[in-house]
């Protein structure tokens, strides 16, 4: 199962830092299925119209949320899978700034994501995605990357 999927994110991922070169691992590793959209704003307000331009209306969204739902790697595919088959089209994931998403935004979500209960940086939150998006697949392929415990 591969499906092609798009992340919004505000802010820049630095070329320099090392979490770009780890999201840059994940991307080549997923050999163009995944795409990435950096927006930004000076106030919420302005982020929040930013990551809404680039969403296409018939296409699944997810948004990633500390009030979220909290899923297993298995549970992610399983999810991913089904609102695939429901709702095809790219996957947009959504990562939004400091101050979080609109309801807007989250009452419009496929899903509502959360990486648990503790904070990570916004641009480690990436890397932990495009990992998830990535292991989701081979779970779904029953590729042996992903091993239960």
């Amino acid at each position: 199962m591969t499906f092609l999927s798009q992340i919004i994110a505000i802010g820049r991922l630095k070329s320099n830092s090392h979490f770009y070169t780890a999201y840059e691992e994940y991307e080549k590793r997923l050999k163009g299925k995944v795409e990435l959209f950096e927006v930004a704003g000076h106030t919420q307000k302005e982020e929040l119209e930013n990551i809404k331009s680039k969403l296409i209306p018939s296409s699944p969204l997810i948004a990633l949320d500390e009030t979220g739902k909290s899923l297993t790697s298995v549970e992610f595919s399983q999810k991913i899978n089904n609102i695939q088959n429901i709702k095809p089209g790219k996957i947009q994931f959504i990562i939004g700034g400091a101050d979080g998403l609109d309801d807007d935004i989250r009452h419009q979500a496929d899903l509502v994501l959360s990486f648990g209960k503790m904070t990570w940086p916004h641009m480690l939150a990436r890397v932990m995605l495009i990992e998830q998006i990535y292991r989701a697949q081979l779970i779904l392929t029953n590729h042996p990357y992903h091993r239960e415990g």
